[in-house]
Protein backbone atom coordinates (compact mmCIF):
# COMPACT_ATOMS: atom_id res chain seq x y z
CA UNK A 1 0.00 0.00 0.00
CA UNK A 2 0.90 3.33 -1.15
CA UNK A 3 2.01 5.65 1.97
CA UNK A 4 2.80 9.28 1.94
CA UNK A 5 6.30 9.62 3.74
CA UNK A 6 7.82 12.92 5.35
CA UNK A 7 11.73 12.38 6.13
CA UNK A 8 13.14 14.48 8.32
CA UNK A 9 16.81 15.41 7.36
CA UNK A 10 18.05 15.52 3.53
CA UNK A 11 21.61 13.69 3.94
CA UNK A 12 22.93 10.82 2.95
CA UNK A 13 20.39 8.88 5.31
CA UNK A 14 17.49 10.76 4.30
CA UNK A 15 18.14 10.50 0.67
CA UNK A 16 18.86 6.66 1.08
CA UNK A 17 16.05 6.29 2.60
CA UNK A 18 13.74 8.27 -0.06
CA UNK A 19 15.41 6.23 -2.86
CA UNK A 20 14.11 3.02 -1.73
CA UNK A 21 10.64 4.39 -0.41
CA UNK A 22 9.69 5.57 -3.40
CA UNK A 23 11.24 2.74 -5.34
CA UNK A 24 8.52 0.51 -3.42
CA UNK A 25 5.82 3.18 -4.75
CA UNK A 26 5.69 5.49 -1.76
CA UNK A 27 5.30 9.28 -2.26
CA UNK A 28 8.21 10.96 -0.67
CA UNK A 29 8.81 14.36 0.72
CA UNK A 30 12.53 15.67 2.17
CA UNK A 31 12.59 18.64 4.70
CA UNK A 32 15.77 19.99 5.53
CA UNK A 33 17.64 22.88 7.65
CA UNK A 34 20.12 23.56 4.77
CA UNK A 35 20.22 24.13 1.32
CA UNK A 36 21.76 20.21 1.02
CA UNK A 37 25.08 21.37 0.24
CA UNK A 38 27.04 20.82 3.20
CA UNK A 39 27.53 18.95 6.56
CA UNK A 40 28.91 15.39 7.29
CA UNK A 41 27.68 13.66 4.13
CA UNK A 42 29.67 16.15 2.12
CA UNK A 43 32.87 16.34 3.79
CA UNK A 44 33.00 12.56 5.21
CA UNK A 45 36.53 10.52 3.83
CA UNK A 46 33.81 8.86 1.54
CA UNK A 47 34.98 4.78 3.29
CA UNK A 48 32.72 2.22 3.13
CA UNK A 49 33.94 0.29 5.83
CA UNK A 50 33.35 -2.68 7.27
CA UNK A 51 36.83 -2.42 9.04
CA UNK A 52 35.44 0.10 11.46
CA UNK A 53 34.16 -3.33 13.50
CA UNK A 54 35.06 -1.46 16.20
CA UNK A 55 33.13 1.48 17.60
CA UNK A 56 33.92 4.13 19.42
CA UNK A 57 33.50 3.22 22.66
CA UNK A 58 36.07 0.86 22.83
CA UNK A 59 38.32 -0.42 25.91
CA UNK A 60 40.76 2.33 26.93
CA UNK A 61 39.33 4.99 25.13
CA UNK A 62 37.20 6.78 28.08
CA UNK A 63 40.40 6.93 29.75
CA UNK A 64 42.24 8.44 26.68
CA UNK A 65 39.72 10.93 26.51
CA UNK A 66 39.84 12.10 29.79
CA UNK A 67 43.98 12.60 29.25
CA UNK A 68 42.70 14.61 25.54
CA UNK A 69 40.71 16.52 27.37
CA UNK A 70 42.63 19.90 28.18
CA UNK A 71 44.80 19.37 24.46
CA UNK A 72 42.42 21.21 22.00
CA UNK A 73 44.63 19.20 18.72
CA UNK A 74 44.08 15.77 20.15
CA UNK A 75 42.48 13.47 17.99
CA UNK A 76 39.45 12.79 20.33
CA UNK A 77 38.20 16.13 22.32
CA UNK A 78 35.45 15.95 24.59
CA UNK A 79 34.79 19.20 25.83
CA UNK A 80 33.25 19.11 29.47
CA UNK A 81 30.31 20.87 30.22
CA UNK A 82 27.26 20.89 33.34
CA UNK A 83 24.84 19.82 31.12
CA UNK A 84 22.40 17.21 31.61
CA UNK A 85 22.09 15.73 27.96
CA UNK A 86 25.85 15.47 27.59
CA UNK A 87 26.88 14.12 31.04
CA UNK A 88 23.75 11.20 30.72
CA UNK A 89 25.52 10.20 27.56
CA UNK A 90 29.25 10.28 28.88
CA UNK A 91 27.76 8.12 31.46
CA UNK A 92 26.39 5.75 28.72
CA UNK A 93 29.35 5.90 26.74
CA UNK A 94 31.84 5.06 29.50
CA UNK A 95 29.28 2.47 30.58
CA UNK A 96 29.76 0.43 26.70
CA UNK A 97 33.98 0.93 26.78
CA UNK A 98 34.05 -3.04 27.56
CA UNK A 99 35.87 -5.71 25.61
CA UNK A 100 32.08 -7.77 26.13
CA UNK A 101 30.57 -4.65 24.25
CA UNK A 102 33.01 -4.52 21.06
CA UNK A 103 32.49 -8.47 20.27
CA UNK A 104 28.99 -8.38 21.00
CA UNK A 105 28.34 -5.17 18.11
CA UNK A 106 31.58 -5.76 16.08
CA UNK A 107 29.47 -8.62 13.88
CA UNK A 108 26.71 -6.39 13.82
CA UNK A 109 28.83 -3.25 12.63
CA UNK A 110 30.22 -5.74 9.59
CA UNK A 111 26.95 -7.00 8.81
CA UNK A 112 25.14 -3.69 8.40
CA UNK A 113 28.27 -2.35 6.41
CA UNK A 114 28.98 -5.24 4.10
CA UNK A 115 24.99 -4.88 3.14
CA UNK A 116 25.69 -1.28 2.29
CA UNK A 117 28.41 -1.88 -0.21
CA UNK A 118 26.79 -4.11 -2.18
CA UNK A 119 23.63 -1.65 -2.47
CA UNK A 120 25.70 1.28 -3.22
CA UNK A 121 27.54 -1.06 -5.95
CA UNK A 122 23.79 -1.88 -7.20
CA UNK A 123 22.61 1.65 -7.52
CA UNK A 124 25.13 2.65 -9.38
CA UNK A 125 24.78 -0.41 -12.19
CA UNK A 126 20.99 -0.03 -12.04
CA UNK A 127 21.02 3.62 -12.26
CA UNK A 128 23.89 4.14 -14.44
CA UNK A 129 25.04 7.07 -11.76
CA UNK A 130 28.90 7.66 -12.57
CA UNK A 131 30.14 8.61 -9.09
CA UNK A 132 33.31 8.03 -8.56
CA UNK A 133 33.47 4.27 -6.74
CA UNK A 134 36.79 2.26 -5.92
CA UNK A 135 37.54 -1.01 -4.42
CA UNK A 136 41.37 -0.58 -2.94
CA UNK A 137 41.01 -1.21 0.34
CA UNK A 138 41.95 0.86 3.72
CA UNK A 139 45.57 0.97 5.31
CA UNK A 140 46.09 1.74 8.76
CA UNK A 141 49.53 2.65 8.42
CA UNK A 142 51.00 3.01 11.57
CA UNK A 143 54.54 4.66 13.17
CA UNK A 144 54.52 3.06 16.61
CA UNK A 145 55.12 -1.19 17.77
CA UNK A 146 52.42 -0.63 20.17
CA UNK A 147 50.06 0.70 17.40
CA UNK A 148 50.71 -2.02 14.92
CA UNK A 149 50.12 -4.71 17.37
CA UNK A 150 46.76 -2.72 18.09
CA UNK A 151 45.90 -2.56 14.46
CA UNK A 152 47.20 -6.36 13.65
CA UNK A 153 44.52 -7.85 16.81
CA UNK A 154 41.90 -5.29 14.84
CA UNK A 155 42.39 -7.29 11.07
CA UNK A 156 42.64 -10.89 13.09
CA UNK A 157 39.13 -9.96 14.27
CA UNK A 158 37.89 -9.01 10.83
CA UNK A 159 39.25 -12.15 9.63
CA UNK A 160 37.91 -14.07 12.03
CA UNK A 161 34.53 -12.13 10.98
CA UNK A 162 35.14 -13.07 7.39
CA UNK A 163 36.56 -10.18 6.00
CA UNK A 164 39.56 -9.98 3.98
CA UNK A 165 42.44 -8.26 5.78
CA UNK A 166 45.77 -8.81 7.09
CA UNK A 167 49.30 -7.46 7.80
CA UNK A 168 51.34 -5.69 5.30
CA UNK A 169 55.25 -4.71 6.18
CA UNK A 170 56.48 -1.39 4.94
CA UNK A 171 58.01 -3.31 1.48
CA UNK A 172 54.81 -4.14 1.06
CA UNK A 173 53.39 -0.64 1.21
CA UNK A 174 56.02 0.27 -1.03
CA UNK A 175 54.60 -1.94 -3.60
CA UNK A 176 50.65 -0.72 -3.58
CA UNK A 177 51.78 2.85 -3.03
CA UNK A 178 55.02 3.03 -5.40
CA UNK A 179 54.15 7.01 -5.99
CA UNK A 180 54.44 8.42 -2.76
CA UNK A 181 56.59 8.34 0.35
CA UNK A 182 55.54 6.64 3.81
CA UNK A 183 57.19 7.32 7.00
CA UNK A 184 55.82 3.88 8.60
CA UNK A 185 56.52 0.97 9.92
CA UNK A 186 54.07 -1.04 8.74
CA UNK A 187 50.40 -1.93 8.48
CA UNK A 188 46.74 -3.61 8.40
CA UNK A 189 45.52 -4.06 5.45
CA UNK A 190 41.53 -4.00 5.09
CA UNK A 191 41.25 -5.10 1.67
CA UNK A 192 37.35 -5.23 2.10
CA UNK A 193 36.92 -1.61 1.83
CA UNK A 194 36.19 0.72 -0.82
CA UNK A 195 35.72 4.31 -1.18
CA UNK A 196 33.87 7.11 -2.98
CA UNK A 197 33.54 10.97 -4.05
CA UNK A 198 30.84 11.99 -1.37
CA UNK A 199 29.22 15.13 -2.95
CA UNK A 200 29.33 12.92 -6.64
CA UNK A 201 27.05 10.45 -5.12
CA UNK A 202 24.62 12.94 -3.44
CA UNK A 203 24.07 15.34 -6.25
CA UNK A 204 23.33 12.81 -8.42
CA UNK A 205 21.22 11.01 -5.85
CA UNK A 206 19.28 14.36 -5.42
CA UNK A 207 18.89 14.88 -8.95
CA UNK A 208 17.71 11.32 -9.50
CA UNK A 209 14.95 11.77 -6.53
CA UNK A 210 13.63 14.96 -8.19
CA UNK A 211 13.09 13.21 -11.37
CA UNK A 212 11.31 10.16 -9.84
CA UNK A 213 9.02 12.92 -7.96
CA UNK A 214 10.27 13.24 -4.26
CA UNK A 215 9.35 16.75 -3.22
CA UNK A 216 12.34 18.92 -1.03
CA UNK A 217 11.91 21.54 1.14
CA UNK A 218 15.05 23.15 1.89
CA UNK A 219 15.83 25.65 4.25
CA UNK A 220 12.92 24.80 5.99
CA UNK A 221 13.36 24.11 9.73
CA UNK A 222 11.51 21.32 11.61
CA UNK A 223 9.82 23.83 14.67
CA UNK A 224 7.14 21.00 16.03
CA UNK A 225 5.59 18.36 16.06
CA UNK A 226 1.69 17.86 16.29
CA UNK A 227 1.08 14.39 18.22
CA UNK A 228 -2.39 12.65 18.91
CA UNK A 229 -2.19 9.50 20.93
CA UNK A 230 1.70 8.32 20.03
CA UNK A 231 0.54 8.85 16.14
CA UNK A 232 2.04 12.30 14.43
CA UNK A 233 -0.72 14.15 12.83
CA UNK A 234 1.72 16.99 10.87
CA UNK A 235 4.98 18.19 11.30
CA UNK A 236 5.12 21.96 11.46
CA UNK A 237 8.20 24.13 10.27
CA UNK A 238 9.10 27.55 10.19
CA UNK A 239 7.46 28.32 6.60
CA UNK A 240 4.47 25.76 6.81
CA UNK A 241 2.34 22.27 7.80
CA UNK A 242 3.31 19.17 6.73
CA UNK A 243 0.67 16.09 6.99
CA UNK A 244 1.98 12.51 6.45
CA UNK A 245 1.17 8.99 7.15
CA UNK A 246 4.75 8.38 8.16
CA UNK A 247 7.82 9.97 9.53
CA UNK A 248 11.08 9.40 9.47
CA UNK A 249 13.56 11.23 11.38
CA UNK A 250 16.98 11.04 9.59
CA UNK A 251 18.15 14.83 11.07
CA UNK A 252 21.47 13.58 12.21
CA UNK A 253 23.02 15.72 15.14
CA UNK A 254 19.75 17.11 15.37
CA UNK A 255 17.55 14.40 15.65
CA UNK A 256 17.46 14.22 19.84
CA UNK A 257 16.12 17.83 19.91
CA UNK A 258 12.97 16.01 17.90
CA UNK A 259 12.68 13.27 19.20
CA UNK A 260 12.30 14.77 23.16
CA UNK A 261 9.13 16.43 21.86
CA UNK A 262 7.63 12.71 21.92
CA UNK A 263 8.71 12.20 25.05
CA UNK A 264 11.86 9.94 23.02
CA UNK A 265 14.88 10.46 24.51
CA UNK A 266 17.52 9.63 22.04
CA UNK A 267 21.39 10.10 23.94
CA UNK A 268 22.93 11.90 21.13
CA UNK A 269 26.29 13.95 20.90
CA UNK A 270 27.31 15.38 18.12
CA UNK A 271 30.99 15.05 17.11
CA UNK A 272 32.71 17.66 14.79
CA UNK A 273 35.07 16.38 11.95
CA UNK A 274 37.24 18.15 9.77
CA UNK A 275 38.36 18.19 6.10
CA UNK A 276 41.35 19.37 4.19
CA UNK A 277 41.30 19.06 0.27
CA UNK A 278 44.18 19.08 -2.07
CA UNK A 279 44.56 19.33 -5.74
CA UNK A 280 48.32 18.92 -6.17
CA UNK A 281 49.58 15.21 -7.67
CA UNK A 282 50.33 13.28 -3.81
CA UNK A 283 50.74 10.25 -5.47
CA UNK A 284 48.70 8.58 -3.22
CA UNK A 285 46.30 5.93 -4.63
CA UNK A 286 45.06 3.63 -1.81
CA UNK A 287 42.88 5.27 1.35
CA UNK A 288 44.56 5.08 4.93
CA UNK A 289 44.09 6.17 8.08
CA UNK A 290 47.34 7.49 10.03
CA UNK A 291 46.62 5.31 12.99
CA UNK A 292 48.53 7.70 15.94
CA UNK A 293 46.85 10.87 14.82
CA UNK A 294 43.35 9.44 13.71
CA UNK A 295 43.92 11.22 10.33
CA UNK A 296 41.87 9.55 7.12
CA UNK A 297 43.21 10.06 3.60
CA UNK A 298 41.39 9.34 0.88
CA UNK A 299 42.14 9.99 -2.92
CA UNK A 300 39.40 11.01 -4.50
CA UNK A 301 38.40 12.11 -7.95
CA UNK A 302 40.47 15.46 -8.82
CA UNK A 303 41.73 15.44 -5.42
CA UNK A 304 42.92 14.20 -1.92
CA UNK A 305 41.32 14.61 1.47
CA UNK A 306 42.79 14.42 4.37
CA UNK A 307 40.07 14.40 7.43
CA UNK A 308 40.00 13.60 10.99
CA UNK A 309 39.64 14.45 14.51
CA UNK A 310 36.09 13.72 16.99
CA UNK A 311 35.16 16.91 18.15
CA UNK A 312 32.38 16.30 21.18
CA UNK A 313 31.55 19.99 22.43
CA UNK A 314 27.75 20.82 21.24
CA UNK A 315 26.25 21.60 17.96
CA UNK A 316 28.13 24.12 16.37
CA UNK A 317 29.84 24.89 12.94
CA UNK A 318 33.21 26.63 14.21
CA UNK A 319 36.44 25.64 12.66
CA UNK A 320 39.34 25.25 14.96
CA UNK A 321 42.50 26.33 13.62
CA UNK A 322 44.31 24.34 15.94
CA UNK A 323 42.77 20.91 14.72
CA UNK A 324 42.71 21.74 11.33
CA UNK A 325 46.80 22.20 11.80
CA UNK A 326 46.81 18.83 13.89
CA UNK A 327 45.64 17.39 10.38
CA UNK A 328 48.29 18.97 8.32
CA UNK A 329 51.05 17.99 10.49
CA UNK A 330 49.64 14.62 11.06
CA UNK A 331 49.74 14.16 7.02
CA UNK A 332 53.56 15.95 6.88
CA UNK A 333 54.72 12.96 9.23
CA UNK A 334 53.27 10.08 7.27
CA UNK A 335 53.84 11.85 3.82
CA UNK A 336 57.01 13.91 4.11
CA UNK A 337 56.54 14.58 0.76
CA UNK A 338 53.11 16.39 1.24
CA UNK A 339 52.84 19.49 2.54
CA UNK A 340 49.22 21.15 3.31
CA UNK A 341 49.38 24.91 1.99
CA UNK A 342 47.73 28.17 3.88
CA UNK A 343 45.18 28.44 1.40
CA UNK A 344 44.28 24.46 1.51
CA UNK A 345 43.92 24.67 5.59
CA UNK A 346 41.72 27.92 5.28
CA UNK A 347 39.40 26.33 2.84
CA UNK A 348 38.62 23.76 5.35
CA UNK A 349 35.21 22.56 5.98
CA UNK A 350 33.45 21.23 8.87
CA UNK A 351 30.74 18.31 9.57
CA UNK A 352 29.01 17.36 12.67
CA UNK A 353 28.63 13.54 12.98
CA UNK A 354 25.17 11.99 15.35
CA UNK A 355 27.34 9.87 18.20
CA UNK A 356 25.60 7.50 20.01
CA UNK A 357 26.74 6.12 23.33
CA UNK A 358 27.60 2.24 22.23
CA UNK A 359 28.37 3.37 18.62
CA UNK A 360 25.49 1.88 17.39
CA UNK A 361 22.64 3.95 15.53
CA UNK A 362 18.99 4.52 16.33
CA UNK A 363 16.98 2.41 13.73
CA UNK A 364 12.96 1.66 13.72
CA UNK A 365 10.08 2.29 16.01
CA UNK A 366 9.64 4.10 19.29
CA UNK A 367 7.01 2.34 21.50
CA UNK A 368 5.83 6.12 22.10
CA UNK A 369 4.94 6.94 18.54
CA UNK A 370 3.75 4.20 16.25
CA UNK A 371 4.13 6.24 12.73
CA UNK A 372 7.85 7.38 13.06
CA UNK A 373 10.95 5.75 12.23
CA UNK A 374 14.03 6.65 13.77
CA UNK A 375 17.34 6.76 11.74
CA UNK A 376 20.28 8.47 13.29
CA UNK A 377 23.50 8.09 15.33
CA UNK A 378 25.57 6.90 13.24
CA UNK A 379 28.51 8.69 14.00
CA UNK A 380 31.42 8.28 11.55
CA UNK A 381 29.63 5.27 9.98
CA UNK A 382 26.82 7.38 8.59
CA UNK A 383 28.31 7.11 4.76
CA UNK A 384 29.36 3.35 5.42
CA UNK A 385 25.76 2.62 6.28
CA UNK A 386 23.76 4.75 4.04
CA UNK A 387 22.35 2.78 1.49
CA UNK A 388 21.33 -0.30 3.96
CA UNK A 389 19.94 2.26 6.53
CA UNK A 390 17.93 3.45 3.83
CA UNK A 391 16.72 -0.08 2.85
CA UNK A 392 15.98 -1.17 6.45
CA UNK A 393 13.95 2.17 6.36
CA UNK A 394 11.92 1.21 3.40
CA UNK A 395 11.14 -2.08 4.71
CA UNK A 396 10.12 -1.13 7.82
CA UNK A 397 7.60 1.30 6.45
CA UNK A 398 6.34 -1.18 3.91
CA UNK A 399 5.89 -3.87 5.93
CA UNK A 400 8.27 -6.45 4.63
CA UNK A 401 10.74 -8.59 6.66
CA UNK A 402 14.30 -6.58 7.09
CA UNK A 403 16.97 -7.00 5.76
CA UNK A 404 18.80 -7.53 8.78
CA UNK A 405 18.12 -7.97 12.58
CA UNK A 406 17.32 -4.73 14.37
CA UNK A 407 17.51 -6.21 17.67
CA UNK A 408 20.60 -3.80 18.91
CA UNK A 409 19.67 -0.87 16.91
CA UNK A 410 16.20 -0.29 18.71
CA UNK A 411 15.80 3.69 19.60
CA UNK A 412 14.28 2.22 23.29
CA UNK A 413 17.73 0.02 24.15
CA UNK A 414 18.49 1.11 27.00
CA UNK A 415 22.52 1.38 28.04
Amino acid sequence: MSKNVVIIGGGIIGLCSAYYLQKEGHQVTIVDQSNLNTGASYVNAGYLSPSHIIPLSAPGVMKKGLKWMFDKSSPLYIKPRLNLDFLRWAWAFNKSCTQSHVDKVAPVIRDISVLSQELYSDIKAEEKFRFHYEKKGLLMLCQTEKVLEEEVCTANLASALGLSAKEVSLDDIKKVEPNCHIDAIGAAYFECDQHTTPHEFMEEMKTYLKHAGVLFYTNEKVVDLKVSGGHIVSIKTDKQDLKADEFVLAAGSWSDKLSKKLGIKLLLQAGKGYRINTTKDTGISIPAILCEAKVAVTPMNGFTRFAGTMEIAGINHHINKTRVEAIARATKRYYPNIELTREEKNEAECGLRPVSPDGLPYLGRSQKCDNLIIAAGHAMMGWSMGTATGKLVSELISEQKPSLDLTYYHPDRTF
